[in-house]
């Protein structure tokens, strides 16, 4: 089945819900300076009982699109993630969100500064993003707060986490009790995306050799019901403060010995569509998980010759089609990594949403982000099976968005 009939069949789907529901409701810039103090509320999840299905409507009705009245930089613009330096963001990464060009923020690179600068921080990207360009919709304000070697934010305000091997040694209602802590935190100074947790899967023997993964700690264990058992009672944890979680690297980092961020042909020879690494994320996402981060590794037993990332075979046909993944897709970054420099930037983005990502990430490198949002408009305009794509990625990410 094409990207396009896919597309048209999920809005005919989702056109349905929006015309029955209609249908009840007519019946009844500078560098941020200073600091405020302020803490964001936390919100708890709601008791309310969810509402009966809305009726079927009538056959023969007009379908109408889910995305009516958006212009293609708009939709554009929720399909990237722009990296924000916590130690000193940059100009550039303001001035493309303020632009209303992109969307979504992902703040990287350690600090220790505390609550405050931090929520100042995001405020500075939020406040300043247009509605009129994002549509009225929320950012997705992301970060990696892992724990151990792997934590972004530090300092007043924030717990120091322990390893994801240290987390795999406490009881899952201890880690779940845990992660609530470190999901207010996190809201508190308005973030409400961590890319975490990792639940790749190197073995014992060969973890101190597994140079993204094992070397720094970042597993959760060796065996899939570890993993799983653990990064389930992280991300529950979080979601019970409202801050969604992020699986990854899908397929798996856990057998390789390069590092994607620093190195170019990286490549995993072991990892099929039955390795237990897929099965670990064969059961987080049939337990719920929303966020999938693809990683930008070589998988010769899946798709050869092609980074992860790039790959259909790898995201349409395994994660989605094998799996059964309906939420959104996050690329790994896709600015700096060495993995990737031999594609110009729009090229990576371009390949990235033609394979079935729904957001591009950019964290170390905001400057490459003007060429990605112009490469993928452009494409957008002249390929319209590339359009309906674009639309499907913009439908998803609004689906998360929806949940904030």
């Amino acid at each position: 089945m094409s990207s396009a009939e896919r597309v048209r069949r999920r809005r005919r789907a989702a056109a349905g819900l929006v015309v029955a529901v209609l249908g009840l409701t007519a019946c009844t810039g500078s560098l941020p300076t200073g600091a405020t103090g302020t803490t964001a509320p936390v919100s708890s999840p709601s008791s309310t009982p969810a509402p009966p299905p809305p009726p079927t409507p009538p056959p023969g009705m007009p379908t109408p699109d889910p995305l009516a009245g958006w212009t293609l930089e708009q939709k554009v613009a929720q399909v990237v993630m722009v990296g924000v330096k916590t130690s000193a963001p940059q100009q550039s990464s303001h001035d493309i969100v303020a632009d209303g060009r992109v969307a979504n923020v992902f703040l990287q690179d350690r600090t220790s500064a505390g609550r405050t600068d931090v929520r100042n921080l995001v405020e500075w990207f939020t406040q300043d993003a247009p509605a009129h360009a994002t549509h009225g919709e929320p950012m997705l304000v992301a970060t990696d707060q892992e724990g151990g070697q792997v934590q972004t934010l530090r300092g007043e305000g924030f717990s120091t986490m322990p390893s994801a091997l240290d987390q795999g040694t406490m009881s899952v209602d201890a880690l779940r009790s845990a992660a609530t802590v470190w999901g207010q935190e996190l809201a508190a100074v308005g973030v409400n995306l961590d890319l975490a947790p990792v639940v790749d899967l190197p073995t014992r023997d060969g973890a101190a050799g597994n140079t993204p993964v094992g070397h720094y700690d970042r597993q959760y264990g060796y065996t899939v019901d570890d993993v799983i058992a653990h990064a389930e009672a992280f991300a529950a944890g979080l979601a019970s403060a409202g801050v969604q979680t992020s699986v990854k690297h899908f397929p798996g980092l856990g057998r390789v010995t390069a590092n994607t961020d620093t190195d170019s042909g990286v490549t995993d020879s072991v990892t099929g569509a039955g390795s237990d690494q897929v099965e670990v994320f064969r059961r987080a996402i049939a337990d719920g998980a929303s966020f999938v981060m693809v990683s930008t590794a070589d998988y010769t037993l899946i798709d050869p010759g092609r980074p992860a990332a790039f790959s259909a075979a790898v995201i349409d046909g395994l994660l989605r089609t094998d799996l059964g993944f309906d939420g959104v897709v996050i690329t790994d970054d896709l600015s700096a990594a060495a993995q990737v420099a031999a594609w110009a930037p729009g090229d990576r983005a371009v390949q990235a949403i033609a394979a079935g990502a729904d957001i591009v990430l950019a964290s170390k490198d905001p400057t490459v982000m003007p060429a990605m949002v112009d490469a993928l408009t452009e494409r957008a305009r002249s390929d319209p099976e590339f359009a309906a794509r674009l639309d499907e990625a913009v439908e998803h990410v609004l689906a998360a968005k929806s949940r904030l």
